[in-house]
C-alpha cells in the first residue's frame, strides 16, 4: 500500500487558496540537485531469482502462459509462497527474500519478473474506499497499487496482490517507473514518521519530491513531517503546495484545518473545516461510510437515506447497491432488496474483473467490456425501481 498521512478523496474541493509557490520556501524544501539514492533500484533482480523464471518459463510459452506461470511462481506454495506485509516496503529483490511484503513491494518484483520473461508490466493505482488507520498519532490512508499489461490489442491481465480491501470503481490510473520510484521512497519516509524517525523520514520525503514534484501525497507528507519539527512556515507552504498540485484530494486541506486550529487561528480553521464538510458531503464513499456506521448501530432509516446518497452520487459502484439492499431487506421490503442486488450483479458482472480482489491473483479481461462512461447497453435499476443508462 502507498500510505498517505490523513483523508483522501475524489471530488473537487470548492476552496481558492490563492497559492503562488514561492522560490525561497520551495528551495528550502527541494535542497538537492540529485536522486540522493540512484544505487538503489527497487527493480532490480538477481541471478538468482532469474534462474528460477528461466527453470519454470519455457522460450516457447506464450505472453498468457508467462503470466500464469509467475503468478505461481510468485503465490504458489511449492514456490515463493509470497504473504501479504504491511509492515515494510521492499524492492523487488527484498520481497523475494523476504517472501512477503505488501502491495508495491511485491508489485516491485512481479513487474521485474515480468519484464524479464518479455511480458509488458506497469505500474497501475486503484483508490481505496476511505479508511482510517490509525498508526501512533498519525492517521494513515493507503492507496493501492497493482500492475497491467497487454496480451493482445484487446486482451490486458491485472495482477493484484493485496488482503481483502474493498477499491473504488472506476479509479485505475497507469503510472511511470519513474512515479512508482517516487511512490517507494514516500511509503520509506511514511515509515520513519511512523517509527518517530522524523529527520530521515524528510530525507525520503525530499527524494521522492526530486523524482516526482508534481507529487499531492508526498508535498502532503513532507508538510506533516515539517509540522512535527515544528517548522510552521515550511509545513504550511507544503500543505498548501499539495492542495495545489490535486485539488481532488481532501488530505491537504484537512491538514490545514487541523494546522490552524492547533496554531489559533480559528477563522482559517473553521474556513477549511467548511470546506471539508462540503466535500464530504459530495464524496459518495463518506455517505457509504456513515452508512455503514448507522447500519451497525441499527438505525435503519439513516442508513437509508446515507446509502441512497452515496448511489446518487456514485451509480457504478456495486458495494452500495449490496448496502442499500442490504437495508431494505431488514426493512420488510424484498421486492426493492432484489432490483438492488439484481443491478450490482449486473454491474459486477460486466467490471468486476478489475476490482474485486482475487484469489487467484491474476485476472485476464477484455478491455472491450471494461466499464466506462460511454459504454453501451448497460441498465441499471435505481433505488425506486426507474431503469437508468450507463453510468460513470
Amino acid at each position: 500500500m502507498l500510505p498517505c498521512i490523513l483523508l483522501g478523496g475524489c471530488l473537487s474541493i470548492d476552496l481558492d487558496l490563492q497559492f503562488e509557490e514561492n522560490p525561497e520556501l520551495h528551495a528550502q524544501i527541494i535542497t538537492q540537485k540529485e536522486d540522493l539514492f540512484a544505487d538503489v533500484d527497487p527493480l532490480f533482480i538477481n541471478d538468482e531469482v532469474k534462474q528460477l523464471i528461466d527453470a519454470n518459463i519455457s522460450f516457447r510459452a506464450t505472453t498468457e502462459e508467462r503470466v500464469e506461470i509467475l503468478q505461481d511462481l510468485l503465490y504458489g506454495e511449492d514456490f515463493l509462497n509470497v504473504q501479504y506485509s504491511d509492515e515494510k516496503t521492499h524492492t523487488a529483490l527484498e520481497a523475494f527474500y523476504a517472501q512477503s511484503g505488501n502491495c508495491l513491494g511485491v508489485i516491485n518484483l512481479y513487474i521485474a519478473m515480468a519484464r524479464y520473461t518479455g511480458v509488458e508490466a506497469c505500474f497501475q493505482t486503484v483508490d481505496v474506499q476511505p479508511s482510517w488507520d490509525r498508526r501512533g498519532d498519525l492517521l494513515v490512508l493507503s492507496q493501492h497499487i497493482n500492475a497491467t499489461g497487454r496480451i493482445t490489442v484487446r486482451r490486458r491481465y491485472i495482477v493484484d496482490f493485496t488482503p481483502e480491501i474493498a477499491l473504488q470503481q472506476l479509479t485505475f490510473s497507469i503510472i511511470t517507473d519513474e512515479q512508482a520510484r517516487a511512490y517507494y521512497f514516500n511509503n520509506l519516509g511514511v515509515e520513519e514518521l511512523i517509527a518517530g524517525n522524523t529527520e530521515q523520514a524528510l530525507v525520503y520525503f525530499k527524494n521522492s519530491l526530486f523524482l516526482d514534484n508534481s507529487s499531492s501525497m508526498a508535498w502532503n507528507n513532507i508538510g506533516t513531517a515539517f509540522n512535527r519539527l515544528s517548522n510552521k512556515e515550511l509545513a504550511e507552504y507544503s500543505y498548501r503546495k499539495a492542495f495545489s498540485n490535486d485539488q481532488t484530494k481532501a488530505t491537504a486541506i484537512n491538514n490545514l484545518a487541523k494546522f490552524y486550529r492547533s496554531s489559533g487561528d480559528t477563522r482559517l480553521a473553521r474556513e477549511y473545516e467548511l470546506a471539508i464538510s462540503r466535500f464530504n458531503q459530495q464524496n459518495p464513499y463518506y455517505h457509504f461510510a456513515q452508512g455503514n456506521l448507522a447500519l451497525a448501530a441499527q438505525n435503519l432509516e439513516a442508513a437509508r437515506v446515507a446509502f441512497r446518497r452515496a448511489l446518487r452520487l456514485k451509480k457504478a459502484e456495486p458495494n452500495f447497491y449490496f448496502a442499500l439492499a442490504q437495508v431494505y431487506a431488514a426493512l420488510g421490503n424484498a421486492g426493492e432488496a432484489q432490483s438492488l442486488v439484481e443491478s450490482a450483479n449486473e454491474l459486477l458482472a460486466t467490471n468486476a474483473e478489475i476490482y474485486k480482489p482475487s484469489s487467484q491473483k491474476v485476472r485476464i479481461i477484455d478491455a472491450a467490456t471494461i466499464l466506462r462512461e460511454t459504454s453501451p447497453g448497460l441498465s441499471i435499476i435505481a433505488p425506486g425501481g426507474r431503469p437508468s443508462g450507463s453510468r460513470n
